[in-house]
């Protein structure tokens, strides 16, 4: 049985995630920060990304392991939340180093769309119609954690998914998706949808230690 461990279980992603994980019959482990705030499918513990002393017994024994980590819950809370600038890049490394210490051979890491180029190869969060100057820290956070995990010397296999701009909560699971690279490739997915592309890069990898984008 494949068995996985879902950071951020209790976030959009993370549940979308965990609900097709367990309509496959994956064993699912879900990490969030307050186990009692959440009602979610399988073994639920609690877990801090950034805890790097702990990340190792958290994935031990499982297969592979999804960072669907926000440190906000909305556009309002983030245009608001003083980030660490090094937020992602510390929860790179915690994961890397723990995944490796457990031998956990496989990270799938939801990313950020504003990070992908446009036309003329410029990342889409230097476009202000694109992204509101609030927004604009978080997105070079994330960007550089995405930095570190492709200058990373590990033996983890490695993937970054890229949903685009308008991920749709309430969108039905059609099963179905195409994928894309650096510039996307189209504005629309369901959540349901990102998590079918995650939990078919657990079950058969077919990009590695790469970004790519995913959508409809």
């Amino acid at each position: 049985m494949t068995s996985i461990v879902v950071f951020g279980a209790g976030g959009r992603a993370g549940r979308a995630v965990t609900a097709e994980a367990e309509r496959r019959g994956f064993q699912v482990t879900s990490v969030v920060r307050d186990p009692a705030k959440h009602r979610l499918p399988g073994r639920v513990v609690q877990g801090d990304i950034l805890d790097a002393g702990s990340i190792a017994d958290l994935v031990a024994g499982h297969d592979a392991a999804v960072n669907a980590v926000s440190p906000a819950s909305g556009p309002e809370e983030l245009a608001n939340l003083a980030l660490d600038d090094e937020f992602y890049v510390k929860a790179t490394d915690a994961l890397l180093g723990g995944l490796a210490a457990a031998g956990v051979p496989r990270l799938i890491v939801v990313g950020l769309f504003v990070n992908l180029l446009d036309g003329e190869g410029r990342p889409l969060y230097d476009d202000p119609s694109v992204l509101p100057a609030e927004f604009r820290q978080f997105a070079l956070a994330h960007t550089a954690g995405l930095e570190r995990l492709r200058s990373a010397d590990t033996p983890v296999d490695w993937l970054v998914l890229t949903p685009p701009a308008q991920l749709d909560a309430s969108g039905p699971r059609l099963g179905t998706y195409r994928t894309g690279g650096e510039r996307g490739g189209g504005a629309h997915l369901s959540y349901a949808d990102l998590a079918v592309a995650v939990a078919d890069e657990i079950e058969t990898p077919r990009h590695h230690r790469t970004r790519i984008s995913v959508f409809d």
